[in-house]
């Protein structure tokens, strides 16, 4: 339980891996704010939460919109306090061949992945830097770091993700707020049995093809979000942490 007393706000919390990032923070006694665009999603989680002995709110938010991260914060700091712990988890992924990509998709995808970190980063670290202890944690991916055909809209919002991270950790370094990514490789989420049809040989070629033969877990992400988000990490900064079954190797 080395979270009590602590708040965390857990963007695209309903499914995937932010439902098992939620699960995981709960369990080391965080308070939880599911957020999700998802909103019955999003309560669901919140309430198994609750059930389960743990604190926690669901909020409706589009993390693309800073009226409704502002109304999700004002509503988290009400019910459960002041947060110390980000995890910027929302996405959305996105295939098309290059020259097939529309201005509006590519901002779409920007908008989502990339300008959220501004957004929900800006919004609460004033909370973190009141209290002199904070963690940003944000999920970039493995195709930032490795590239992907017909996904360059993508891997590039999330190589943005690595190098805001980065920024962001010099810039707090002092403050006592640290700044991580953790790039998921192959990881069994809804959000990956979606696109199924758009990788080449499917979810199971692609497993047959990695050095682990098998896709990772979202319980694997979560691990490394909690040990982010530990007193044990404290002296970890700017980092990214690759959880990808060997994918990518750096």
């Amino acid at each position: 339980m080395a979270l009590v007393g602590k708040n965390a706000i857990v963007t695209g919390g309903a499914s995937g891996i932010g439902l098992a990032t939620c699960r995981r923070l709960a369990r080391d006694g965080a308070g939880i704010a599911v957020w999700d665009i998802d909103e019955a999603g999003a309560q669901k989680v919140a309430a198994e939460l609750v059930a389960a002995g743990g604190r926690a709110v669901a909020c409706r938010v589009d993390v693309s919109s800073r009226a409704q991260i502002d109304a999700g914060l004002a509503r988290v700091r009400a019910e459960l306090g002041p947060v110390q712990i980000l995890v910027n988890n929302a996405g959305i992924t996105f295939f098309k061949p290059f020259l097939e990509v529309s201005a509006e998709e590519w901002n779409r995808v920007m908008s989502v992945n990339l300008n959220s970190m501004l957004h929900c980063t800006q919004a609460v670290l004033p909370d973190m830097l009141a209290a002199g202890w904070g963690r940003v944690i944000n999920i970039s991916s493995s195709s930032a770091q490795a590239g992907s055909a017909r996904m360059t809209a993508y891997a590039a919002s999330k190589g943005g993700v690595i190098a805001f991270t980065k920024s962001l950790a010099l810039e707090l370094a002092a403050s006592g707020v640290t700044v991580n990514n953790i790039p998921p490789g192959f990881v069994d989420t809804p959000m990956l049995r979606a696109s199924d049809s758009s990788l080449g040989g499917g979810i199971a070629g692609v497993a047959a093809a990695s050095p682990m033969k098998r896709p990772g877990r979202p319980e694997d992400i979560a691990s490394a979000c909690a040990f982010l988000a530990s007193e044990e990490a404290g002296y970890i900064t700017g980092h990214t942490l690759s959880v990808n079954g060997g994918r990518y190797i750096a």
